[in-house]
């Protein structure tokens, strides 16, 4: 393991950038455009106005500005809730499949 400042087996990269994210576990698979903080190998943290249930299943988008870095896809579920502050809730993904 890779001795990180934050005790991390990956770097966390910080985007705080617009990314969609889609509910897999509701029969609407509603979508919301919401802020990923920061991305690693296997996790983000993204913000949104409402929290979500831990493991809620959820696609994530993420749109490459750049044509030399792909888009991202990815399918996890969500660990951790917090509210950041008032309609401002940090929620914790784990990555589980990218496509």
């Amino acid at each position: 393991m890779t001795n990180y400042d934050n005790k991390r087996n990956f770097y966390r990269m910080m985007l705080n950038s617009e990314v969609t994210l889609t509910i897999i576990d509701d029969e609407s698979n509603s979508k919301a455009l919401v802020t990923c903080r920061d991305l690693s190998a296997t996790g983000m943290a993204i913000e949104m106005q409402h929290p979500l249930e831990i493991n809620t299943a959820v696609r994530i988008s993420v749109q490459s500005l750049n044509n030399a870095v792909q888009h991202l896809n990815a399918i996890g579920k969500v660990v951790r809730v917090t509210e950041d502050n008032a309609n401002c809730y940090l929620i914790g993904v784990n990555i589980t499949e990218v496509d």
